[in-house]
């Protein structure tokens, strides 16, 4: 959530990837963009458009 705390723009899960330091591997991009739909279908995060992720606004 620290990642897009920061982030002036929507982000994709190869940018959250990089963010995090995390391997640039299809298998972690494809596991933190199922993590990203978790926590869009839970409310945290809003999907702008398909691939897109954000925080919702107030």
């Amino acid at each position: 959530m620290a990642v897009f705390a920061t982030a002036d723009a929507p982000l994709r899960a190869r940018q959250v990837c990089e963010a995090m330091d995390m391997e640039i591997a299809p298998n972690n991009i494809n596991n933190t963009r199922l993590k990203l739909k978790r926590l869009t279908e839970r409310g945290i995060l809003v999907e702008t458009e398909q691939g897109s992720f954000t925080r919702p606004r107030p």
